[in-house]
């Protein structure tokens, strides 16, 4: 029986637009009506915040308490969103800068603890992989430490490092090693045995046989554990940054819910998931040219 076919990204739009028609049904909230409110009491939900006088004489509902009452609507998304991307690279005070600003932190954090953590992890994985003996005595200390939270570590790590920039650096650091360095000792000491008689009998030296043989034959795995570690360390970064209180994208979302500014707060979630979109693409673009099909 033949399968219809559908374009994905036409259907895509269908879900996101039927979402947003949802999700505005869901939190619209008819115009106030003082119709059977007496004048005291429209002055005591006045004196109250409930609601405000319009320059017609009016009454309505006060735009800032709206803003902690339920889930907000995308309109009220879309105009946080309108008003932050205005001023993406504007700063406004120590703590008051852009989302430009606030994303280029968070993706410089993410990136040094990720890179460093995929050095140190390539390196001990193919010494791990290379020597039976000494994978097997370590292995253990692995397994205890590879469940551990990230943020687990932090307490520990701002005692020791006493500066939160670094601390959140070294937490994306514990979160990114560990899927990196388990992926490449299995990678390195699964490799096919025939190659390695190939680069004896070549009688290559050993960084040529690293570079030639053994990390292009083990990078299938590799690059596995390295999309591993980079999902880990995108999520540990965006907590760290909330609990340290540094500037980024983490501590935009912490701001906004002490602002009890719940769009502000789903803005900063919307923009945190862009950004791994495009990082992970970008990744996964990278990772294409390290790997290859037998």
């Amino acid at each position: 029986m033949s399968q219809r076919q559908g374009n994905p990204i036409l259907i895509s739009i269908f879900l996101l637009v039927m979402f947003l028609l949802a999700w505005h049904l869901f939190t619209l909230r008819s115009a106030f009506d003082p119709k059977g409110l007496s004048k005291e009491q429209l002055q005591m939900m006045e004196f109250n915040g409930d609601v405000v006088r319009m320059p017609d004489g009016r009454y309505g509902w006060n735009p800032e308490k709206e803003k902690v009452k339920g889930v907000p609507g995308p309109l009220a998304v879309f105009e946080k969103a309108r008003v932050r991307l205005g001023e993406a690279f504007v700063k406004k005070g120590t703590n008051d800068h852009g989302i430009g600003y606030l994303v280029l932190y968070t993706v410089s954090r993410f990136a040094a603890g990720f890179l460093a953590a995929s050095v140190v992890a390539l390196i001990m994985g193919v010494l791990l992989g290379l020597n039976t003996v000494l994978f097997r005595a370590v292995n253990p200390f692995i397994q205890i430490l590879k469940p551990i939270s990230p943020l687990a570590w932090m307490p520990l790590l701002l005692y020791t490092v006493k500066d939160p920039k670094w601390t959140a650096v070294l937490v994306v650091f514990m979160a990114a090693i560990w899927p990196t360095l388990a992926t490449t000792a299995f990678g390195v000491a699964s490799l096919r045995k025939d190659y390695l008689h190939v680069a004896a009998i070549l009688q290559l030296s050993w960084f040529k046989k690293l570079f030639k043989v053994i990390l292009p034959g083990a990078a299938p795995t590799i690059v596995n554990g390295l999309r591993i570690s980079f999902g880990s360390a995108l999520v540990a970064v965006v907590p760290a940054e909330m609990l340290l209180g540094e500037l980024g994208v983490g501590y935009l979302s912490w701001i906004e819910w002490n602002n009890l500014d719940i769009s502000g707060v789903i803005f900063a979630i919307l923009v945190v998931g862009v950004v791994g979109v495009i990082l992970d693409s970008g990744f996964n673009k990278l990772a294409g040219f390290v790997t290859y099909q037998e």
